[in-house]
């Protein structure tokens, strides 16, 4: 028996207005909807940055255990 995982990733805009707040849409919502398929939250991973280095664009990253004989 061999224990693998698997993964998914999505990605996440930024919405918002100024230099002063960014936020990232639903967020709390898309991880328990992961979660509740049997999937883990396993972190994320910046892909799109500004200039200025605020960060527009994520990837969040899911996983999930398979055994296969």
């Amino acid at each position: 028996m061999k224990l693998i995982y698997k993964y998914h990733r999505m990605t996440a805009k930024v919405s918002g207005f100024g230099i002063t707040e960014y936020r990232f849409e639903k967020l709390h919502e898309i991880i328990d909807g992961y979660a509740s398929e049997g999937w883990r939250y396993a972190g994320w991973i910046p892909v799109l940055q500004r200039g200025n280095g605020y960060i527009e664009e994520i990837d969040l990253v899911f996983e999930k255990e398979k055994v296969e004989s």
